[in-house]
């Protein structure tokens, strides 16, 4: 009989030795079928955006998020990439020059346009890494010790095999798209007790929890390969609550836990299939209005069929409509003692209505009128809540955790406005000057658009009128000097003194001097026919043409004519304007300024340059 125990145990022996050695081959084999270099690097947008672990199900690296990527762990293996875990989750998406490599024993995100930031927390230098077929990446030192894992770092998901400890929490996503933290946290706290809070408050805001705080401390939340989730005892030989059944086989299926945006967390399983989608096996509660802060404040929740809705208190606005944990606004100015006495204040009344009990005052009254008249009468009482047949709650603004349901029996007042008095959104006003600026400036564009039509169509009117002229009779007789004067070589010898004495001089006074040479004595001859032609047109003497009238002013530095006997114009922007106009109207088109030029030259910004003469229609036949 000894014998034969001698030999059972030999055998057993043996067999442990056995197991123990194929066991830890198989891991070692895992571990070096995932080993990542030192040398590795990864970019966004590349085919080497990620590592792979052995079969391929799981993969760290790169993923899309908003308009830029992510560092995490996602299931690569399935179309939709789920995410299960984000590195540094609140900081902002990277761009696709991003890079991730081993510098200096880290594991380093280099961000271009933003700080270098490291992946992982470690107190040793990195010399290995692998992502595992179970979904955790795992970063060793020189002899192969675990030194981080993301298994110990959970954000919104655990997978089976990662247990949630003592003292570890999950934090929700913001939202499906957005993986940065979002509302709410589910922890196993060191009590026993699995809870779940809204951000950032704890007791007395719980609205679910196991029940297990006497259950002892190092409990530990795990989710197995069948989809079981439970609470385990710190030996690991007691099971202190099952959460879910779990399923007798996995069937291929792949299983995931995950405290969602909505405050709820549930058990999700999914086939290998390209096909299959994620289905929820298991939640934590059926009443999508438990979690406490959905809606934000001054917002309250109701279910409607088995989904919530946010709603505002009457009388405010979403912040965000998309984003209802933003909460609500007034839409009206707010309340107060000379408004009540106005006349212009009316209570509004809701029914099975409950919020954080953060009253200021606690007033006994036997009958709900007296409540509602109690807060309409107090200037501080904005909301009156009446519960019980006797207490009157009278709050301030603004209410928080609010829900409608038929579980409560309490009545709220909302002391609103009869006429509210609309209030412009965040933003409207800035929104409103930048569209008075684009109106005032797409108006200025017409108009000046217009003038230059008009402009154009006269003088095109008028030199066609020339032209019938000029055909009809070979010359052209108009009165007074519209069109330059032909000076024989005796007329120009005698208004000039023989081209020795003194030229004349103009209608400002400006006197020419001088011998001068010959091609300089005509240009100076046309300068004072010019300024004669101002001096003429001044006076009314002639019917002059308007472009020809204010080029020859301009020239002549006779700009003050154009203006008659004003006093207070300024000479700058008077000549400023003149020559901004003899720019737009020269006959050949290339030379018109644009539009954009044309205001940057008015408003002074650029220099303007002297104008050319508008070619003489008769000089261009």
């Amino acid at each position: 009989m000894n014998h034969q125990n001698s030999n059972f145990f030999t055998f057993i022996a043996y067999t442990l030795i056995i197991l123990f050695f194929t066991t830890y081959s198989t891991v070692e084999a895992q571990q070096r079928s995932t080993n990542i270099s030192l040398s590795s690097s990864l970019t966004p947008d590349s085919t080497n955006s990620s590592w792979l672990s052995r079969s391929g199900l799981y993969a760290f690296g790169f993923y899309r998020r908003g308009s830029g990527y992510a560092v995490g762990v996602f299931a690569a293996g399935i179309p939709e990439k789920t995410v299960v875990w984000t590195a540094n989750r609140d900081d902002p998406p990277v761009p696709s020059n991003a890079t991730l490599a081993f510098i200096d024993g880290k594991l380093v995100l280099n961000n271009p346009q933003g700080e270098n930031t490291n992946i992982a927390d470690v107190s040793q230098s990195i010399s290995t890494a692998s992502m595992l077929d179970s979904g955790n990446f795992v970063l060793y030192n020189s002899v192969r010790a675990i030194i981080w894992q993301s298994f110990d770092n959970p954000t919104d998901t655990i997978l089976p095999g990662q247990p949630l400890v003592a003292g570890k929490r999950l934090v929700s996503s913001f939202s499906e798209a957005d993986s940065s933290s979002g509302l709410f946290r589910l922890e196993m706290q060191k009590d026993g007790n699995l809870v779940s809070y809204p951000l950032p408050f704890a007791d007395p805001y719980a609205y679910y929890a196991t029940g297990t705080y006497m259950a002892g401390e190092n409990i530990t939340l795990n989710l197995d390969d069948n989809g079981h989730l439970y609470l385990l005892n710190l030996t690991g030989d007691n099971i202190i609550q099952n959460l879910t059944a779990g399923e007798s086989s996995n069937d291929g299926k792949i299983y995931r836990m995950t405290l969602n945006a909505d405050g709820i967390f549930r058990v999700y399983s999914r086939t290998l299939d390209p096909k299959g989608n994620w289905s929820v096996k298991w939640y934590s509660s059926a009443d999508m209005c438990a979690p406490i802060g959905l809606c934000g404040l001054n917002g309250y929740c109701i279910m409607i069929d088995d989904k919530a809705d946010c709603r505002c208190l009457p009388g405010f606005n979403f912040i965000n409509p998309q984003i209802w944990s933003q909460g609500c606004e007034r839409s009206f100015a707010a309340v107060s003692c000379n408004n009540t006495k106005g006349g212009n204040i009316t209570m509004s009344k809701f029914e099975n209505m409950s919020w954080e009990d953060e009253s200021y005052m606690v007033v006994e009254l036997p009958n709900i009128d007296d409540c509602e008249r109690s807060c309409f009468e107090d200037c501080n009482c904005e909301v009156a809540l009446y519960s019980d047949g006797k207490n009157c709650k009278k709050q301030k603004l603004p209410l928080r955790y609010g829900r409608r349901s038929l579980g409560t029996s309490q009545v709220a007042f909302i002391k609103v406005t009869k006429e509210p008095l609309a209030l412009p959104p965040k933003g409207t006003e800035k929104e409103l000057r930048l569209e008075i600026v684009l109106i005032i400036g797409a108006s200025l564009i017409t108009f000046a658009f217009m003038v230059l039509t008009v402009s154009g169509f006269l003088i095109y009117r008028n030199r066609v009128w020339v032209y019938k002229k000029i055909s009809e009779q070979g010359h052209i007789e108009v009165s007074g000097d519209i069109v330059l004067r032909t000076f024989t070589f005796a007329e120009l010898e005698e208004v000039t003194n023989g081209f020795r004495e003194e030229l004349g001089r103009g209608a400002s006074g400006t006197v020419y001097k001088g011998i001068i040479p010959y091609n300089q004595k005509v240009v100076a001859v046309k300068k004072l026919e010019k300024a004669r032609k101002c001096l003429d047109w001044s006076r009314g003497e002639d019917e002059a043409v308007l472009e020809d009238w204010v080029c020859d002013c301009f020239e002549a530095r006779e700009l003050g004519k154009l203006v008659g006997h004003e006093e207070e114009v300024d000479k700058r922007k008077l000549e400023r304007m003149v020559k901004v106009a003899l720019w737009c109207i020269q006959d050949e088109p290339s030379l018109r300024p644009s539009m954009k030029k044309v205001l940057l030259m008015i408003e002074g910004t650029v220099d303007i340059p002297t104008p050319p003469s508008p070619t003489s229609f008769l000089s261009s036949i």
